[in-house]
């Protein structure tokens, strides 16, 4: 089958257009199925299951009769277009992503949401519904971020220690957020660092849970309401631009320990900033 294209060949000026655009109010990229992000190589890493060959081709031709995929001459590689081709740019260009699933969504709700910073303050943002449709579009990253925490479960935050098996078992809501530090070569994405966020809601309750920096495999219940998990988020994902900056220090944030300690040092100045306002 004729491979896509590796990149998109975005024209000059096309990012700093869609930029100002995106200024201006968000962005709608359109809704793809799972076999035509496939096809193009989008969002594949992110991906927990994968179309069939068949579904592949048939993505392709309707991708190709809709000019989205058109054929590069004397080659036998695809190249993409429209607003998929914007889609992709903009993924090659994001080194984080904020992966969250939700449980007990309500009907025609998405129950996955996939954002990409950008480091203009811009985010992809791809939304997945129960039918399958990746709805994509481009905000300003607070935009996502509000929206994103309208979908989380939320409550009066749950200070007293907790078993997260236990939580879950009896929670009406929950959510699994995951951020996750990436490089990338081409099209070509590879994990680097992650850590999970794990919350549930129980009547007006919110429980947080948080890997142990000391021993990661084991989840912590945090103490946190919704606007600090909200600033965890966004700080933990605008880790890889402060990472480059830092590779031309001494201090090089070169290992899994070194996000683990970012982590560790943020959930510490959240807890200075609780008791700060609790005492006041």
């Amino acid at each position: 089958m004729t491979q896509p294209l590796s990149d998109v060949g975005a024209p000059t000026g096309l990012i700093d257009a869609v930029l100002q655009l995106v200024r201006t109010g968000p962005v709608p990229l359109g809704g793809y199925s799972l076999a035509e992000l496939v096809a193009v190589d989008a969002v594949v890493d992110f991906l927990d299951e994968m179309p069939s060959e068949e579904e592949v081709g048939e993505a392709v031709r309707s991708l190709a009769a809709r000019q989205l995929l058109v054929a590069l001459p004397e080659t036998d590689r695809l190249q993409v277009r429209g607003d998929l081709g914007i889609a992709v740019v903009f993924q090659q260009r994001a080194r984080s992503v904020i992966d969250a699933r939700v449980t007990g969504t309500e009907p025609g709700r998405p129950w996955r949401t996939l954002l990409l910073p950008q480091p203009e303050g811009v985010a992809l943002e791809v939304l997945v519904d129960a039918l399958g449709i990746y709805e994509l579009s481009l905000r300003e990253t607070d935009d996502a971020l509000r929206r994103l925490r309208e979908r989380l479960p939320d409550g009066d935050a749950e200070s007293e220690p907790a078993n997260l098996d236990l939580v879950l078992a009896a929670t009406q809501r929950s959510a699994l957020v995951t951020v996750t530090q990436y490089s990338a070569s081409g099209t070509a994405e590879s994990a680097k660092l992650s850590t999970d966020l794990v919350l549930a809601q129980q009547d007006n309750r919110l429980y947080v849970f948080a890997r142990d920096p000391a021993d990661p495999a084991r989840p912590v219940s945090q103490g946190l309401d919704i606007t600090e998990v909200m600033e965890l988020i966004h700080n933990l994902s605008a880790l890889s631009a402060d990472r480059e900056a830092d590779l031309h220090s001494t201090a090089q944030p070169s290992s899994p320990g070194w996000f683990m300690r970012a982590h560790a040092g943020i959930m510490r100045r959240l807890r200075r900033d609780q008791r700060a306002v609790r005492g006041s």
